[in-house]
């Protein structure tokens, strides 16, 4: 047991006769490792991506709420009649009339 630990210590399994056995899994081994680095950061990357864009979908939707509800205030009765009034233009006091016009066949 002794010795098998020492031989590891001093890598003797890469120098040996055989070892060019354990360097191609040595090598295969180095090869999944970064092909697995570059998996798990191209994940991530994909992920901070998706959480930016949902920040920014929430932005806009927050301002869609606030554009659509000035809007309301602009449109309201009050609001025209305030600002017409500064041009002359007041609101009619005699309510419309629907003009009917028979046709004679």
């Amino acid at each position: 047991m002794k010795k098998g630990f020492y031989n590891i210590l001093k890598a003797k399994f890469l120098i040996s006769s055989d070892a060019v056995q354990n360097w191609r899994f040595i090598v295969f081994c180095t090869l999944l490792a970064i092909v697995m680095i570059a998996s798990s950061h191209s994940a991530e990357r994909k992920v901070h991506r998706i959480a930016g864009l949902n920040h920014e979908v929430r932005e806009l939707k927050n301002e869609f709420v606030d554009v659509r509800s000035a809007l309301m205030k602009l449109k309201m009765e009050s609001t025209l009649t305030g600002k017409m009034k500064g041009r002359g233009i007041a609101p009619s006091e005699t309510p419309p009339y629907k003009i009917k016009i028979k046709v004679n066949k």
